[in-house]
């Protein structure tokens, strides 16, 4: 149970965030390494966006 209220509060705003207001809903690429590739720089994206905000 504590993990799944840290997972509520780590993860998930994350990809809300990038599903609704960035409007990544699904993945450019297809492939497994593509779309790790992807998820990759949608973070780093994200991260820097909140270091810049």
């Amino acid at each position: 149970i504590l993990k799944r209220k840290q997972r509520a509060t780590d993860v998930e705003p994350v990809f809300g965030h990038l599903k609704y207001n960035k409007r990544m809903g699904r993945f450019l690429l297809r492939g497994k390494e593509k779309v790790e590739i992807e998820t990759g720089l949608l973070a780093i994206a994200h991260n820097l966006a909140k270091k810049a905000g």
